[in-house]
């Protein structure tokens, strides 16, 4: 597979995104550089998600800064779906299949990835949320519906947050209104 690539522009704020998806064969790598400002603090994280052929998050490196804090984080998820977070054990997420990145819109492309929907089906999920900017991960229940072959509706909190998700044929969020516009989406040549 050629790799996937994706440039989003924030809307909300000032700030852009690069990401990367790339078939290992023996899974799935999503990679990326996330730089923003967040109350005034400028924010530059890289990251690294592991997957295994099912779509399942295997492991995630989030490097970077922001604002004067510097950030280095490792979670790990193994077989039995127990996730660790920087080598402590996150209860919280046990059983999660996806990571979700707050900062960043690349990781809707998992659970669209994994779940296969349909249009017309719906699927319940609960993603292990690594909450920005107090970066810990959390429990997040979600809801993806998918109305047609590129449109999702995503709720997460219960119906606290929705909203209509435009997608490109690799799964990468287009359109995430209020938030990210994708500027530029291909393969590589």
């Amino acid at each position: 597979m050629t790799p996937e690539t994706i440039f989003w522009r924030r809307v909300d704020q000032p700030g852009h995104e690069a990401g990367r998806l790339l078939s290992l064969g023996s899974g799935w790598q999503l990679a990326g550089t996330a730089v923003f400002s967040d109350e005034g603090n400028p924010c530059s994280l890289e990251y690294l998600i592991e997957c295994d052929p099912a779509w399942r998050t295997v492991s995630a490196r989030v490097t970077g800064w922001v604002g004067p804090h510097a950030v280095d984080l490792s979670v790990v998820a193994d077989a039995a779906r127990r996730w660790q977070l920087n080598g402590r054990e996150c209860r919280a997420v046990a059983g999660c299949l996806d990571i979700d990145l707050a900062f960043s819109p690349s990781t809707n492309l998992l659970p669209i990835r994994r779940l296969t929907l349909r249009p017309g089906e719906a699927a319940e999920i609960r993603a292990a949320w690594l909450r920005f900017p107090e970066l810990v991960l959390e429990p997040l229940d979600q809801v993806y519906r998918r109305i047609d072959q590129s449109t999702y509706r995503y709720e997460s909190g219960g119906g606290a947050f929705v909203a209509m998700l435009r997608t490109n044929a690799a799964g990468f969020v287009t359109s995430y209104p209020g938030l990210w516009e994708a500027v530029d989406s291909r393969p590589a040549a």
